[in-house]
């Protein structure tokens, strides 16, 4: 590994490197990474189905055929309704929290720096703009 800076994601992923002692099979790793991405998808789940702070009105979406890449995003709906309550906010951001370690994790496993990663994919978006659609 290169020197490291002292930025807070370096130092997110040294601690991470220290605190990593359960789990350090690759394997155990991937399954806690995939399972830390479920209870996201779940926390938020329950905003809508326990708690009701949000909403979700889906339909497809309307949008006129001549509308720019640019445009688009001011345009499409998110189906959100509402916003989240402080409880709700808090969990979220625990299970993104809980998230980032075990992708963190996996980053120092297989010896990438996180920074960097995230430096490559800044990089790409910039150079391919609209052009990236996720």
């Amino acid at each position: 590994m290169k020197e490291k800076h002292n930025g807070v994601i370096c130092m997110f992923q040294d601690k991470v490197s220290k605190l990593h002692l359960r789990h350090r099979s690759i394997l155990d790793s991937l399954s806690k990474n995939a399972e830390s991405a479920i209870n996201i998808n779940r926390a938020i789940t329950k905003t809508v189905t326990a708690c009701g702070c949000i909403s979700v009105n889906a339909s497809k979406q309307q949008l006129p055929a001549d509308i720019s890449l640019g445009d688009y995003q001011n345009i499409a709906a998110t189906h959100l309704e509402g916003s989240l309550c402080e409880n709700c906010r808090e969990e979220i951001e625990e299970e993104i929290g809980s998230h980032l370690f075990y992708l963190t994790a996996l980053c120092h496993l297989l010896n990438f720096e996180l920074e960097d990663v995230l430096q490559k994919e800044y990089e790409r978006l910039n150079a391919l703009g609209l052009f990236r659609l996720s």
